[in-house]
């Protein structure tokens, strides 16, 4: 079912199909909980992923939108769906530092360690761009800090490149964090 089959014809223009998915994405990339909400409802596919594989949810949690992720997540949207390079929207929110939306989706069941087409994990990504309290949120979820992307580099030889002490520091010991 598409927005534009639930509404009246008589008293709505018709979008085409590729008009109500642009409509849908932007409103999950502004966090347009009323016009989100109105979507689902509609019957619009929670999961369903654009050309670049971005979902509603990656582009809200990307964006930091809590509340329209907050109902994405309520709704049954999948947080571990990839985009075309492999990302996740855990993946998206380790590189913005959003930590909040971290927690979110970890409480939500968001699986820590899905690697991107790289071979990179979220923890990667946090590590990469030296987001410490990302990191040590990650390790507390789960990371898997020995894993190697695919070029055999691990999250503890990125931090030794990013000559970022305490990630290091987290890294060595993160068995007791």
């Amino acid at each position: 079912m598409t927005v534009s089959s639930s509404l009246d014809s008589s008293s709505s223009p018709e979008f085409t199909s590729q008009e109500i998915e642009t409509l849908y994405f932007n409103s999950a990339r502004e966090g347009s909980l009323p016009l989100l909400e109105e979507f689902i409802v509609a019957g619009m596919n929670i999961n369903h992923q654009n050309e670049k594989g971005y979902t509603p949810l990656i582009l809200t949690t990307y964006n930091n939108h809590h509340d329209a992720t907050a109902f994405l997540l309520k709704s049954g949207a999948n947080t571990d769906l990839q985009d075309k390079t492999g990302a996740t929207a855990l993946m998206g929110v380790a590189f913005k530092d959003h930590v909040e939306m971290a927690n979110l989706l970890i409480k939500a069941g968001a699986s820590v360690d899905i690697p991107n087409n790289l071979g990179r994990t979220p923890l990667m990504f946090a590590i990469l761009f030296n987001r410490n309290d990302m990191t040590e949120i990650l390790l507390k979820a789960g990371a898997n800090p020995l894993h190697a992307d695919g070029e055999g580099i691990t999250p503890l030889k990125l931090a030794e490149q990013q000559g970022n002490k305490h990630l290091i520091y987290l890294l060595e010991n993160y068995q007791n964090i």
